[in-house]
């Protein structure tokens, strides 16, 4: 089959022949070694290092959501990289942010792209944002061997529900177990510190400037107390990839926008070490 797809061209039978709209089953019926989850994994000798990322924040506001995260990936106590990208674009309207492997959270977001990409073009419509939160909940479940070695991905999932006209979060555990979180939410290994910043800052009224303010104070937040995660690196013109998901669909902000808010941030905290105490950004 192989020989005579190279010489005419043609696509195999199983590209031609109707069946699941899940990118995953298909994948799963002609090339399970593909998936993540079927890879046979070497025997465990002690704790595998591969760079981690953290941390990334969530808040909802009147018009959406929010989602940002931190640039820093460490392997053990050494930074491995000072600018990793951690929220990626799912589809028009939502967003993942990785914590966890690297490696690994890239390739299942991409896996997850490709899924939700293949629904809409076999079903000629989107999944409703429950059922995508719902697909990446079984992506996970099926890392769960990889995460039972220390390779976990936990990521979080936020986007505009075009049904119910409004922002929602979903957080996942490594068994893939899945929880709608309300009005703010974190993961990653400064997502203690992160969630009790925004637990001061959030109230129901943000519109979505404050939003994108209380995020990055979470993370610098979490960044003062976690050596994993990464605050604003002025010098270096490193700040967090800030996210906003609206009825207009996704937009990431640009350097320029990022700056802005990180500097007027770390110009406050100059008088105010530790961040505003009140709901106040």
């Amino acid at each position: 089959m192989e020989a005579n797809t190279r010489s005419t061209g043609r696509l195999p039978a199983a590209f031609l022949t109707p069946g699941s709209s899940s990118f995953m089953d298909f994948l799963s019926d002609q090339s399970p070694g593909m998936l993540p989850g079927n890879r046979n994994l070497p025997p465990l000798q002690g704790a595998i290092e591969a760079p981690h990322g953290t941390t990334i924040v969530a808040v909802t506001f009147a018009g959406g959501v929010v989602l940002a995260g931190d640039r820093r990936a460490t392997m053990g106590n050494v930074i491995a990289q000072r600018d990793i990208e951690k929220v990626f674009p799912a589809d028009e309207y939502s967003a993942v942010g990785i914590a966890g492997t690297a490696g690994l959270a890239v390739e299942m977001v991409k896996l997850f792209q490709l899924e939700l990409e293949h629904f809409e073009k076999v079903e000629g419509a989107q999944l409703s944002l429950e059922g995508k939160a719902n697909r990446l909940s079984t992506m996970i479940r099926s890392n769960l061997a990889m995460a039972m070695q220390g390779l976990a991905v936990v990521p979080l999932f936020a986007g505009f529900d075009v049904d119910r006209e409004k922002g929602r979060i979903f957080s996942y555990d490594v068994t893939g177990g899945r929880s709608e979180e309300h009005g703010y939410a974190a993961t990653g290994s400064g997502s203690v510190f992160a969630r009790s910043s925004m637990k001061k800052l959030y109230h129901g009224d943000l519109t979505e400037q404050e939003a994108l303010t209380l995020v990055v104070q979470a993370l610098y937040d979490a960044a003062d107390d976690d050596s994993a995660t990464g605050g604003p690196d002025v010098a270096r013109r490193i700040y967090p990839i800030v996210t906003v998901i609206t009825d207009e669909g996704f937009r990431k902000l640009d350097e320029a926008e990022s700056s802005e808010i990180a500097r007027a941030v770390l110009e406050r905290r100059l008088e105010q070490p530790d961040g505003p105490r009140a709901a106040l950004l």
